[in-house]
């Protein structure tokens, strides 16, 4: 019995939906066709097809000419407003496929299709013929549906057209990301102000800095939209105002710029110089939290003669002198050296309060013109960096893999690796004060030891860990910083380095060779005598002889025949003034220094360390005690330098520049390796301005 309800009631069903029409899966219907059988309405609709491309339909020239016989298929939707959309055309010339999307365009709008009486979409294909005159209008079936098969093999020949459709216009997405600023001391100025306003949560001795930190407290956008250039033809944005190639999706984005530093002047000492840098620099992100960059130099130059001789000086193992802040070079022509440079990194951060970077480039720590914990003074070279934010804290990890290119550690033909790992701390204890504490081990690969995994972690005291691998295995170093911001427009700052102390000595108050630490006070000016965009600074450093060296030379605080911190190594006296100005595009920057520094004799006769060559062992210190600086041949130096220019392309920071450099070096006792000179050099140039160039040696 049930089963005969159950029947009866599938009958009826089945005729209640057999009589209903709109039950039935029904295709777009134009105005012409409403009036057709159910089971016509398919041949009407195709018929109107067929009809509108033959009136409309128009053989391109180029086609034409080329007397082509063949096909183009267009696949076409009608969506469930009735309205016709080309979704692909598979066609020889681009003339054919621009034909096609015309000829859809002026399609009217139809009764959209139906399924059980609703609006759906639908698509199809059609092939049309070439020569016209061949395409049959009583053909049936050529109009067809397009099942899932062919939607998805459709959508594959469709996909390289689509990356194209899908290209948005490039929003900047740089000026938020997670990639860094490039560090030049001209440009960190800008927004150095915003942010050490009193009340803001940042930290600034951490650098370079990303843009996503910066642009919490500075308008990159605004300030990039009030530097715009208004230009007519797409050459002049280039030049004026874009990236050379700027592309962004919904996922990703890159820029692709070249790199110039060309330079002409000359030297009142040497004659000539020159710098003729080229280069490519390309950037991106993918997704919003990995993002990428590289650059690549080819350079050439020959500069300043009292360059020239500090270069000779930092001579590698392979007799190749060395660029300072670059690398190591080969000698170009007669008087000229070709360093070529890479410097990349990726970039990314897994949650909010953590940004990992590893790279080859260059790291700084401190507010100040210099620093006494981690400078760019020297070469690029391989780094891990974790910066980790939260409540009032910063905290940073970076592990740095250097390298010792004297020759009497040469093995092999390589230069000898050694490791620094360094933590710096930066906790802003009010809306005024921030204190930083900072510790570094140095090791070398003795004892085929590697990266030691003890350094690892990224919370430790270095000092207990030395003890453990072995007192003399690595060289640890100790720091602390501070900051006050007085007000909006003065803060303090200052550095406090050591490397061995000792404290009955300063008891004692001998001045014994073992208490190795150094000094650095600063103050900035924003906005000085209420001059917008006017930036004065002045620092003073001071770091006594020894500092930064060990008996075991390779464990000395440098690389690449260079300090890792001040360039001037140890034993030496500085004073630092700069004033900094911005108008628009134009800029003007000075620097003044003052220095007392103390060399070593190395004249046969006294052959004593006395400090300031932090390439040299301790042991051949000539006393115990009375240790100062500027012991040995003290020397004063004064460096000046005036810099005014304009930003030519801000997206890629190309500046047209002159500078005047002049500089006064003065021993108190000239030796064959230490002579007085007095060197006035002006210079012209374009740069791509993306690091620190650092000539007050």
């Amino acid at each position: 019995m049930k089963q005969n309800v159950a029947l009866l009631l599938f009958l009826f069903c089945s005729t209640i939906i057999a009589q209903n029409p709109n039950s039935y899966e029904k295709p777009p219907i134009f105005s012409e066709c409403s009036g057709s059988a159910v089971d016509s309405l398919q041949y009407c609709f195709d018929l109107k097809i067929f009809q509108h491309i033959k009136a409309n339909f128009k053989l391109p020239d180029d086609v034409a000419k080329e007397d082509y016989k063949g096909k183009l298929v267009v696949l076409f939707e009608v969506d469930t407003a009735g309205v016709f959309k080309v979704i692909y055309v598979d066609a020889m010339y681009n003339s054919l496929k621009e034909e096609a999307k015309r000829v859809f365009s002026l399609l009217p709008k139809v009764e959209p299709a139906t399924y059980s009486g609703r609006p759906t979409f639908k698509q199809y294909s059609i092939p049309i013929k070439i020569p016209l005159e061949d395409f049959n209008l009583s053909s049936r079936g050529n109009v067809t549906k397009v099942n899932k098969i062919e939607q998805e093999a459709l959508a594959v020949k469709q996909e390289y057209d689509s990356l194209n459709k899908s290209v948005k216009a490039y929003s900047n997405k740089q000026l938020s990301s997670q990639l860094n600023i490039q560090f030049t001391h001209s440009d960190y100025s800008r927004f150095d102000r915003a942010m050490n306003l009193v009340g803001t949560n940042s930290h600034t001795a951490q650098k370079p800095f990303l843009h996503e930190d910066v642009s919490k407290y500075y308008d990159f956008k605004s300030e990039r939209k009030a530097l715009t250039k208004s230009t007519k033809n797409g050459a002049g944005k280039k030049l004026w105002n874009e990236h050379l190639v700027q592309l962004e999706r919904k996922d990703y984005w890159f820029t692709v710029d070249p790199i110039f530093d060309l330079q002409l002047g000359t030297d009142s000492e040497g004659g000539g110089t020159y710098n003729n840098t080229r280069g490519l620099l390309v950037q991106g992100g993918l997704g919003k939290k990995f993002n990428f960059y590289t650059t690549v130099f080819e350079s050439q130059g020959r500069f300043a003669e009292y360059f020239n001789q500090y270069i000779e000086s930092l001579r590698a193992s392979n007799s190749e002198p060395i660029v300072p802040g670059r690398g190591v070079s080969k000698r170009f022509k007669t008087d000229s050296y070709d360093y070529p440079v890479a410097e990349a990194y990726l970039s990314y951060s897994p949650a909010n309060f953590l940004n990992i970077q590893f790279g080859h480039g260059k790291n700084f720590i401190g507010d100040g013109y210099r620093s006494l914990f981690l400078s760019d003074v020297t070469s690029p070279h391989p780094f891990l960096k974790l910066n980790t934010k939260f409540w009032k804290i910063k905290y940073t990890n970076t592990f740095m893999w250097m390298r010792d290119v004297r020759p009497e550690v040469l093995e092999d033909g390589a230069f000898l690796t050694k490791y620094i790992a360094n933590h710096y701390l930066s906790w802003n204890v009010s809306k005024r004060l921030n204190l930083g504490f900072f510790e570094s081990v140095l090791w070398t690969d003795s004892n085929n030891r590697g990266f030691d995994i003890n350094y690892l972690n990224p919370i430790i005291f270095y000092r207990a860990i030395e003890f453990e691998t072995g007192q003399d295995a690595g060289n640890a170093l100790l720091g602390a910083s501070a900051k006050y911001k007085f007000n909006d427009n003065v803060n303090v700052y200052g550095q406090f380095i050591l490397d061995e102390f000792s404290l009955g000595d300063v008891r004692a108050g001998n001045k014994s060779w073992k208490n190795k630490f150094g000094y650095q006070l600063g103050v900035k000016y924003y906005n000085a005598f209420k001059v917008d965009n006017l930036f004065l600074q002045f620092e003073l450093n001071r770091v006594r002889p020894y500092t930064y060296s060990h008996n075991t030379i390779v464990l000395n605080y440098a690389h690449n025949n260079q300090p890792v911190a001040h360039l001037w190594g140890a034993n030496f006296s500085e004073a630092v003034v700069i004033g900094r100005y911005r108008l628009n595009r134009w800029f003007a920057d000075a620097k003044f220094i003052f220095g007392t520094r103390g060399f070593d004799f190395n004249d046969g006769t006294d052959n004593f360390n006395y400090g300031g060559d932090i390439y040299r062992v301790e042991e051949d210190r000539p006393f115990e005690n009375g240790v100062e600086i500027g012991q040995g041949i003290k020397t004063k130096t004064f460096y000046s330098n005036l810099q005014a220019g304009y930003i030519i392309n801000p997206a890629s920071n190309l500046k047209l520049f002159t500078d005047i450099t002049y500089r006064s070096f003065t021993p108190d006792i000239e030796t064959n390796a230490l002579t007085k000179s007095n060197t006035f050099w002006l210079n012209f140039g374009l740069r791509t301005d993306l690091f620190n160039w650092y000539f007050d040696n």
